[in-house]
């Protein structure tokens, strides 16, 4: 994929660790210039640090993607300082707690509404006003999961809101299929990502019953789900919009 998204500015939120990481070292590998986005200061400003240091483009805005205000200011530093928006990564996101239904909090469900979804959302709302401005078309992909094409026993919340991510997504696609701006996402499986290694630790059966039920018996690496991401948002993805991609080691095939 050498220069596959050469001089073209990307967005990606989450990107102060795991998935998001990879995916700006990615971008910039690949010629993009990159806003590093995340309300984790440190790893932020961490990775972009990382980009520029390899030779790339990168600068970090401190953003909570639940909050309309600074997702715009988000989108306007693209601009501002590297001219535009072409791509967007939307995969910052939380796990929340583990927990059957009606024993869930309805704090965990309004977590997972505000930061899985209604960031998705609100990502997409702004990036897509910018691309339209510009009037050259663009590429989304929000990151959904496994867990957002089938049901995960005590994840309800989380499942729900990922299901909500690929609505979204399809929606968005058939919206503005005329603009040329494409909209897909990514649904990982297990991957070996902060987020994932605290729940290993916290419960080491929950992490061997994972990889057992795993058709290549072991997790993904970040760097597997950002190339997705970034395959989709290059021009190589052209004629691919409104489609949930599994990378998952082959389990939504089991």
């Amino acid at each position: 994929m050498s220069g596959s998204v050469e001089g073209k500015v990307a967005v990606v939120t989450g990107g102060g660790s795991g998935i998001g990481r990879a995916a700006c070292e990615i971008f910039a590998r690949e010629g993009a210039s990159v806003v590093v986005a995340d309300i984790d200061v440190a790893g932020g400003e961490e990775t972009a640090d990382l980009v520029t240091k390899a030779g790339g483009k990168a600068i970090f805005v401190n953003c909570d993607v639940s909050q309309a205000e600074q997702v715009e200011a988000m989108v306007k530093a693209a601009v501002v300082n590297f001219g535009g928006l072409h791509c967007a990564f939307n995969n910052a996101g939380v796990e929340g707690e583990y927990a059957r239904l009606a024993d869930a909090t309805e704090e965990n469900f309004l977590l997972n509404y505000r930061v899985n979804m209604l960031g998705v959302w609100l990502c997409m709302k702004y990036q897509i006003r910018q691309m339209l401005e510009q009037g050259k078309g663009g590429a989304i992909v929000n990151t959904a999961s496994d867990a957002g094409l089938i049901g995960v026993k005590n994840l309800g919340q989380y499942s729900a809101a990922k299901h909500a991510v690929i609505g979204l997504t399809k929606s968005a696609a058939l919206d503005y299929a005329t603009k040329q701006i494409r909209v897909n996402a990514v649904c990982p499986g297990p991957i070996r990502t902060p987020m994932l290694m605290r729940v290993f630790e916290e419960s080491p059966k929950i992490g061997e019953a994972m990889i057992a039920a795993q058709p290549v018996k072991r997790l993904g690496e970040p760097s597997e789900i950002a190339d997705a991401a970034v395959y989709l948002c290059s021009d190589h993805a052209s004629y691919i919009t409104g489609h949930a991609l599994p990378v998952d080691g082959g389990y939504m095939a089991t």
